[in-house]
């Protein structure tokens, strides 16, 4: 299958949902990691060009990692939001990668970013598959399913739906520390140490699902997303 999972700021998909796309990949999938924003506010002392620069080379990193393609949206870091310009953004991206599925946002998060990553998601599968909303690419008939991963630390986030990470769980952490920008600046000033923070949220998961570690996903299932079949492995 060819799995989106579609993050605000680097280093969000390796937070949330890395070990699942591991295991999609171990299974034979394709996999694409869609980051809406540079990330360039998330440092108080890095100014945000070159914060900019730094945050791609670490996510591309990451994807390296993985085998994943990497797919920059250019959104202004925290100001995404629902417009006419990006929707035509995201069509395309529904239209160019052609998803089975897409992992991204809860809309409950707490940063306004995600859930305007969340609603652009949502809103945009809808219309890309219409024919005669042209954009950039040719139209994707299908409405795709849709996975919400879990926000930090999981508060008010009840999952449907969990993927044992136990096997793949070194790649996640591995792609996680590919973004030293943030891991060393919220220990530093926040004393947050985001990799222990991390496996705590997936062993506390996994306890849940019965195995070592695991994610958790909420599946949207409004017609016409729905399916009988698996789709998270």
């Amino acid at each position: 299958m060819r799995v989106l999972a579609v993050g605000a700021h680097p280093d969000d998909i390796e937070i949330l949902c890395a070990g699942t796309l591991a295991a999609c990949k171990a299974r034979g999938d394709d996999i694409f990691m869609a980051v809406a924003t540079d990330g360039r506010m998330g440092h108080k002392e890095i100014l945000p060009p070159e914060l900019a620069q730094v945050r791609r080379k670490e996510q591309e990193a990451a994807c390296k990692i993985l085998g994943a393609e990497l797919v920059w949206l250019g959104f202004r870091d925290e100001f995404v939001f629902d417009n006419e310009g990006a929707r035509n953004v995201v069509m395309d991206l529904y239209r160019r990668v052609k998803p089975d599925f897409i992992l991204t946002h809860w809309n409950g998060c707490y940063h306004p970013d995600h859930r305007g990553v969340e609603k652009l998601m949502w809103d945009a599968g809808f219309v890309s598959s219409v024919k005669h909303v042209e954009t950039a690419y040719p139209y994707h008939a299908a409405v795709t399913p849709f996975f919400h991963m879990e926000p930090l630390a999981g508060v008010e986030f009840i999952p449907t739906e969990y993927v044992d990470i136990s096997a793949h769980f070194a790649t996640k952490v591995q792609m996680l520390e590919c973004h030293q920008s943030q891991l060393k600046w919220l220990k530093d000033h926040d004393g947050i140490d985001i990799v222990e923070f991390m496996t705590t949220v997936a062993r506390f998961r996994g306890i849940q699902a019965g195995v070592k570690y695991a994610e958790g996903f909420r599946r949207v299932n409004t017609w016409p997303r729905g399916t009988a079949m698996r789709l998270l492995p």
